[in-house]
């Protein structure tokens, strides 16, 4: 049952319900072992962290900084913050110098929280020249400080300030104090354009938030969550305290590159994450069939092609499998669909949100195929998460996002774009005005920049509207939407369309490379490097047949003509794709502008 509690003593509230038992669970690296955290505990650190902020000289409705990995400090640090009424403001934990100097210097921070190394070093450089920094804390122990650093304080020495609870009496007032409308965070979008926007998530916001799940979604408090995207984005962050209002226990996944590891050793009944994760399930699963032996192959494709008969084309539209049908998907499920969730540390599984960037059809139909309860949903920072969701007692159609969460309003305005309203939508962006006018209009409806369409109360979306391209010859493609049907090839690592403004449509790929290695020993294709390989004629036009076959569906101006190949991946460090996986395209198309043009030279 939710704790109708606010965020402010929302972990207190638990803590005199659940008591000792598990609230929180994270990954020792030192020990290698997964130690646990009372709701008693946790509680009790939240507490001395409140008062640890006011003798800091936190005043309410001031911005504090977290710039760290998921941990339980994080979420010490969120609610303490909370109790007080300080505003949170995350930064993720890769964050570069000059987005961390940006978000510093527009939201006046005075205290910044760092995780690890690399979180430290960053905002040690920003301090030098940003006066409005008084006290960094570092979450990590075994960080090595600066010798210049005077400034800086561990996470122990920041609690140790809220022994005796000597400003308890300022903190409850401070909770009593807290109004629906105070700032709960401001959340820098990380922007495919460049552009860095806080999103003010109000108290109000969040509650009703968290209230609309209640029975839309079956999460009950015996359900085990792995944390693995980072709580700065909104999908994380408000699932979490979701899952905690429901008394769930938390994993919290400390690295991103482990989770594969994680999922084996945690063996989570849910898990939110972004199709990018799903598609590289469905690559693992596609290439083990395929270098499987001629009876294990054909096993393992009738499973799916079973599966999917069994929950796509029955259980999702509400209808009842023949017998002979359930039978045998009930054999399929005890042999080979049970083997294969174990192996992916999946086979306790309750339900797994997905949601940030369209599912590849052919992806959420093989989740749905092996029994992995996947819930495809829709929403923004704008929105704090949530605007629609799959409702697991209503039909469940492949494609859609999902039906419109209680409490909340839709209609297509123009160009089919959705326009959304309801207490869970932001007032703004922080100090911007402008920016806010433009998208929230004078009758108050939110403009998501999402074309899509309703069918059977289902919400479909077809394109980024801001994405659409536009040929030379004046047709209009959606990229996204032929990059989610080729990203599927399990050769494919990554792509990106080419279109604006060209006379026909390209594409930037990137090879599965493990994969392609062996293709070209196998297939006696001699090769130094990557580079190598990518200019080989035999490997592009493998790539080229693969797409070919892929895209037949797709319209004769829409289909990609021609392609790169490129030795190494898009990624966050490059500056080319955002915190959640999406392409920043105007990097890539400024930064591989030598290999674009070079597709289009007569």
């Amino acid at each position: 049952m939710q704790n109708k509690s606010p965020l402010s003593t929302l972990i207190q509230s638990q803590a005199e319900r659940y008591g000792k038992r598990e609230a929180l669970r994270y990954r020792d690296y030192k020990a290698g072992v997964w130690k646990r955290i009372s709701w008693e505990v946790f509680a009790r650190r939240v507490t001395l962290a409140s008062n640890a902020l006011v003798e800091l000289g936190v005043e309410p409705q001031e911005n504090v900084a977290t710039f760290m990995q998921n941990t339980p400090e994080g979420l010490t640090v969120d609610f303490a913050c909370y109790g007080v009424r300080a505003v949170v403001i995350p930064f993720y934990a890769t964050s570069s110098e000059a987005q961390v100097k940006y978000m510093v210097s527009d939201a006046n921070i005075r205290y910044i929280f760092v995780g690890e190394q690399y979180q430290y070093d960053t905002a040690f450089r920003v301090l030098q020249f940003t006066p409005c920094i008084k006290r960094l804390i570092i979450v990590d122990p075994d960080v090595k400080r600066h010798a210049q650093d005077n400034t800086s304080i561990t996470f122990a020495e920041f609690l140790a300030m809220g022994d005796g609870a000597k400003h308890q009496a300022e903190v409850d007032k401070r909770t009593a104090a807290l109004q629906p409308d105070d700032l709960a965070n401001i959340l820098y979008t990380s922007g495919t354009t460049g552009l860095s926007k806080g999103v003010m998530l109000t108290h109000r916001m969040f509650q009703a938030a968290i209230a609309a799940h209640e029975h839309v979604i079956p999460l009950t408090d015996q359900d085990l969550i792995l944390n693995f995207l980072p709580f700065t984005h909104v999908f994380e962050r408000a699932w979490a305290y979701l899952c905690l209002a429901t008394g769930c226990t938390l994993a919290i996944n400390l690295r991103p590159q482990d989770i594969q590891m994680t999922m084996k050793e945690v063996h989570p009944t849910c898990m939110c994450a972004v199709p990018r994760f799903w598609e590289k399930v469905y690559s693992g699963v596609q290439e083990k069939i395929a270098t499987s032996s001629p009876m294990q192959r054909s096993l393992m494709q009738d499973a799916l092609k079973v599966g999917k008969i069994y929950n796509v084309d029955y259980k999702m539209q509400g209808k009842q499998p023949p017998l002979a049908l359930k039978l045998k998907y009930k054999f399929y499920e005890k042999t080979i669909i049970s083997v294969l969730l174990k192996v992916l540390g999946l086979e306790r599984g309750n339900f797994f949100p997905t949601a940030g960037a369209a599912i590849p059809p052919a992806v959420e139909e093989f989740i749905h195929a092996v029994g992995i309860r996947m819930i495809a949903g829709y929403g923004m920072t704008e929105t704090t998460a949530t605007v629609t969701c799959d409702h697991w007692d209503k039909r469940t159609s492949i494609g859609s996002v999902g039906r419109l969460m209680p409490g909340i309003e839709m209609k297509i305005g123009e160009n089919n774009e959705v326009l959304l309203k309801g207490e869970t939508m932001t007032k703004g962006y922080y100090r911007k005005a402008e920016v806010t006018a433009n998208t929230i209009d004078a009758d108050g409806w939110l403009h998501t920049g999402d074309a899509g369409y309703v069918k059977d109360g289902e919400l479909f979306l077809t394109e980024r509207i801001k994405d659409l391209f536009k040929t030379s010859n004046g047709k209009y493609i959606a990229p996204q939407l032929l990059e989610s049907k080729l990203c599927v090839d399990r050769y494919i690592d990554q792509i990106v369309i080419i279109a604006d403004q060209r006379k026909f449509v390209s594409a930037l790929v990137i090879p599965e490379y493990t994969l392609l290695e062996k293709y070209a020993q196998e297939h006696g294709i001699g090769f130094t490097d990557r580079a190598d390989l990518c200019r080989d004629e035999r490997i592009n036009a493998l790539f080229m047949e693969r797409i070919e076959t892929l895209q037949q569906e797709f319209a004769h101006y829409e289909q990609v003509k021609c392609i790169t190949l490129l030795p190494e991946n898009f990624s966050m460090e490059k500056g080319e794709l955002t915190n959640t996986l999406k392409v920043k395209r105007p990097v890539i198309n400024e930064r591989y502008k030598a290999q674009i043009e070079a597709m289009y030279a007569e």
